[in-house]
């Protein structure tokens, strides 16, 4: 999806079993060849590039390189719980518009939304709060949680 959202807010769209192999071909390996999909699930090279095209365009699934942030220069990562006034979906779009955050949710609990920032270091984490996220409509409060070791992240949940 071109707008970076993982949901439409709509209906899950409904996924016969071969859709779902091929995600669950591509969450093993991303890069995996079409025809090598093609031969796992019983369709041919351009079936398959053609069923990938509609599941991407639908929003059903990204192909991206997933990579260590740390390993890129971006020291410090953490998580923004976030208390709000007025409309959350308005104040989730206009976190969504700030480079440096890459994960926006409406979320219910203590906190109204969540966002998680990537950062080179502490002095871009205390401008990106103080002169960004902090001035931003409907916010009330913040609360960061900064991330000392990334332990695990895996994108391989498979399909229902």
């Amino acid at each position: 999806m071109s707008n970076g959202n993982r949901t439409s807010g709509h209906r899950p769209v409904q996924l016969d079993d071969v859709s779902k192999a091929i995600i669950e071909q591509l969450q093993a390996d991303g890069r995996r060849s079409y025809a090598d999909i093609g031969k796992a699930v019983g369709l041919s090279e351009a079936a398959v590039r053609q069923r990938v095209q509609r599941l991407t365009e639908a929003g059903v699934m990204q192909i991206v390189a997933v990579t260590d942030p740390m390993q890129l220069g971006f020291t410090r990562q953490a998580m923004i719980g976030i208390r709000a006034t007025g409309d959350t979906r308005a104040l989730a779009e206009a976190l969504a518009e700030i480079p440096e955050i890459d994960y926006v949710v409406l979320t219910a609990g203590s906190f109204d939304l969540m966002a998680e920032v990537v950062c080179e270091n502490d002095d871009q984490l205390i401008t990106l709060l103080n002169s960004r996220i902090r001035n931003l409509d409907g916010v009330q409060t913040t609360e960061t949680f900064v991330y000392l070791k990334l332990q695990k992240q895996f994108y391989n949940w498979g399909t229902r």
